[in-house]
């Protein structure tokens, strides 16, 4: 204490820190970065931007005098690895704080369901979107839904196979092993494993189950023939399959599932309803300007949607029905 020396910033370190509209950013790096599992966990996207230059259409929700805006933790369930939600999501939170200069909002991404999961019934986030099993568990500890990711028709599951796999029914896949995101991934792994335990096989014991941390990797797995199947959802298959081609020449969409109500948008019982009401409004406006929809197109989205608690009753009746039929739930 006392002294004004600053110790030298290592090489790592420094590679760690970016500027996000004019303020410093470290982010946690570990020095593990040779997998996607072990990217960085958490990203400041709470600092605001001073300038007015290229500053985007927003309703503006002042601060009251002499007040400090308050950060409020964002949580996004790992719906890709964290460096890809990372880039998918960061700028929606950055736009956030240019709507919203009365509080500050940082993203935090998880390495797995796993940890998601815990960080909820922790409730260590003060906002978040969860795919919609993870919001019944969050409800029990606290949470409440005030709105709701559209496009209901893209939250199903999709089963993909190899082309040259001479895997044709549902029953063709007895015997070999299929890839999933994670035991708890609704679109991509349990209503896959609903679908394919209500097409001839039971899935405890025709199949071997591969629960391999993301959807990219699930996807991956199938193209290098690590599993004869994988499960993902649209969006995760829609954006790496267009980042590379070759997943798509190889690869096809073998069977879809029914659609759920999709991802919800979630505040712990202490964030103030200001702030929620505030949010709520820029989320619901994206789609009516310009710099709005080129957000949602980084999801890919069309829009948001209101959206209450009692959204989910159609989830609540899915799980009742995939622990009877298919594996019991925590």
């Amino acid at each position: 204490m006392g002294h004004d020396e600053k110790k030298p910033v290592d090489t790592r370190r420094r590679r760690c820190l970016g500027l996000i509209g004019g303020s410093l950013l470290l982010s946690a790096c570990k020095g593990q970065q040779d997998t996607e599992q072990q990217d960085t966990e958490q990203q400041d996207t709470g600092q605001k931007d001073t300038g007015q230059k290229d500053r985007p259409y927003a309703p503006a929700f002042g601060p009251a005098p002499g007040n400090k805006a308050k950060v409020y933790l964002f949580g996004v369930h790992p719906l890709h690895n964290p460096r890809r939600l990372f880039e998918t999501y960061g700028p929606l939170l950055k736009y956030f704080n240019h709507a919203i200069p009365s509080a500050s909002f940082r993203l935090e991404a998880s390495r797995d369901y796993a940890e998601y999961d815990k960080k909820l019934r922790e409730r260590h986030f003060d906002l978040g979107l969860p795919n919609p099993y993870q919001t019944l568990k969050a409800l029990e500890r606290g949470y409440r839904v005030f709105a709701k990711m559209g496009d209901d028709h893209n939250f199903r599951g999709i089963i993909l196979v190899r082309k040259d796999s001479g895997i044709q029914e549902v029953s063709d896949l007895r015997g070999k092993a299929v890839s999933y995101p994670a035991p708890t991934a609704l679109a991509a792994t349990m209503l896959p494993q609903l679908y394919l335990q209500t097409h001839g096989l039971d899935i405890n014991r025709d199949i071997e189950n591969r629960y391999v941390g993301s959807q990219e990797s699930s996807i991956l797995n199938v193209f290098q023939g690590k599993t004869a199947a994988g499960a993902t959802w649209p969006p995760p298959w829609q954006a790496l399959s267009h980042e590379r081609p070759e997943l798509a020449e190889a690869l096809e969409v073998k069977w879809q599932t029914e659609s759920l109500p999709n991802n919800s948008l979630i505040a712990r019982d202490d964030v103030p309803e200001a702030v929620v009401s505030a949010l709520k409004t820029v989320l619901l406006q994206l789609q009516d300007h310009p710099q709005g929809q080129a957000l949602l197109a980084r999801l890919p989205l069309s829009r948001f949607e209101v959206a209450d608690n009692d959204t989910y009753q159609p989830v609540r009746d899915f799980v009742l029905r995939f622990s009877q039929l298919v594996r019991p739930l925590d």
